[in-house]
């Protein structure tokens, strides 16, 4: 028996055996989470797409370059879709846009399709996500996904081996340095190398012990012009194998790129026909390129502002209330952290750049659970800048953080805040908390509100 494996993008597979289906976090848009663009580049055939008839969907959690409305939309309401999720609200959206079987993976409770088993696996951060073991053809194949792995369940784990596959996260995404590049200097001047591997990853892989590795769970940049492609994902696929040659001499690392497929056997692993309906686009031996001193001085916000097409009078309205009032009245909802920045009074200024890269800034004293409009003289201990075609997409559109360019506390700051400024959490932003505070699904629910428009 054989069981042939195909990348869709992204996180996204195909699994096949004995004539059953079944795909994997599967992702059909380019660019998809609005602004991940496939890497390497491909396109898909929609109409193709909608005449697939898969046995089952596992979704492994709810982040939108997972679990996307406007992907699922192309499939069949029949369906079965099991999806990995603490929160009823996803469930309920799924069941929205029309599928009639969507059901809650438990961990450690398998689900059998056909001639698999598909099992989800406790990951570190268990609220969110979950990885997944699956079983057919006498293999079995572990789908980490984006999880972390819990060093509590590798034992489990490692009784499985050696694994027939795994697919690996590779990249370790560098979103605070992209969002506060000031901490990002801080660190690389204490000698934290950002390009440098985890070192629990190969003591993992060890326990594992398989016989194939897939770099997973990382194809995708940014727009062409972005910073962040030379900031936010900084290990190569050329890196990664050579430290995985370095550490498993016996583990082959198996690059699959959008549509490539392979038959996986006993004692064999060959190429099958690629998936019909993922179309690669240009050059697909393509690979990841840190650089180091764009990553620690990127360029201004207002640059990158202007990048972005112009508001209409609406939706500018819709930005600017939000900062004189829509803000203060989240912000006082809502309940500060413990050991927050905040705790003290703070002077917070939001600056606001248009498509022209003016900024409008908005001050704030913040203290506690309180906050009020400050046009004082006080000194400056927190700033936030932010495109106002992201801050638009973050209010209407469900834009997730990782994609709106935000810059936190990139301005000059007295020494003795500079120094408190890295003792505090970058999430304790107000706009952060503001924006994404109980926001769990506003990407979906947008989606489903656009899908319903159409």
């Amino acid at each position: 028996m054989t069981l042939k494996i195909s990348r869709i993008l992204h996180a996204g597979y195909v699994l096949e055996c004995e004539g059953t289906q079944i795909a994997f976090d599967p992702i059909f848009e380019n660019p998809f989470s609005r602004n991940c663009h496939a890497f390497p580049a491909v396109r898909f055939d929609l109409a193709a797409i909608k005449g697939w008839r898969p046995d089952a969907v596992f979704i492994s959690h709810f982040h939108d370059d997972h679990c996307s409305m406007e992907s699922l939309d192309l499939l069949d309401r029949a369906t079965p879709i099991y999806l990995y999720c603490l929160f009823d609200e996803m469930f309920a959206l799924i069941r929205e846009l029309g599928f009639t079987n969507v059901q809650a993976l438990q961990v450690d409770a398998p689900v059998a399709v056909g001639p698999f088993s598909v099992t989800p696996r406790k990951a570190l951060d268990s609220d969110v996500d979950s990885m997944l073991h699956v079983q057919a053809a006498g293999l079995n194949l572990l789908n980490v996904v984006d999880a972390w792995m819990d060093p509590e369940v590798l034992p489990a784990l490692a009784a499985y081996a050696p694994w027939d596959m795994v697919l690996w996260p590779f990249q370790t995404m560098r979103e605070m340095d992209v969002i506060c590049p000031s901490r990002a200097r801080a660190n690389a001047a204490a000698g934290e190398e950002a390009t440098a591997l985890p070192e629990e990853w190969m003591d993992q892989l060890r326990a594992l012990h398989p016989r194939y590795v897939v770099p997973s769970s990382c194809q995708f940049v940014q727009e062409p012009w972005s910073w962040y492609n030379h900031a936010m994902f900084p290990i190569t696929y050329r890196q990664f194998g050579q430290a995985v040659a370095e550490a498993l001499p016996d583990t082959q690392v198996l690059r699959l790129d959008p549509s490539v497929s392979v038959l996986l056997e006993r004692d064999a692993l060959t190429p099958a026909a690629p998936l019909a309906w993922v179309l690669p686009v240009g050059d697909q031996d393509v690979d990841f390129r840190y650089d180091r001193a764009l990553a620690l001085a990127p360029p201004p916000t207002s640059d990158i502002a202007r990048r972005f097409a112009p508001l209409t009078a609406q939706q500018q309205a819709l930005v600017t209330n939000y900062c004189e009032a829509g803000l203060l009245e989240k912000y006082r909802d809502m309940e500060l952290p413990e050991d927050s920045y905040f705790e003290q009074p703070r002077i917070w200024q939001l600056t606001v750049y248009d498509h022209e890269g003016q900024g409008a800034r908005f001050r704030y004293r913040v203290c506690g659970d309180s906050i009020d409009a400050d046009g004082g003289s006080d000194p400056l201990a927190w700033s936030t800048e932010i495109p106002a075609a992201k801050l638009y997409a973050g209010l209407a559109l469900g834009e997730s953080l990782t994609s709106m360019y935000m810059r936190i506390n990139d301005a000059p700051f007295a020494p003795d805040i500079m120094e408190q400024q890295l003792e505090a959490d970058i999430v304790d932003d107000p706009l952060i908390r503001c924006l994404f505070d109980n926001a769990f699904g506003a990407y979906q629910a947008a989606q489903l509100k656009r899908l319903r428009e159409r």
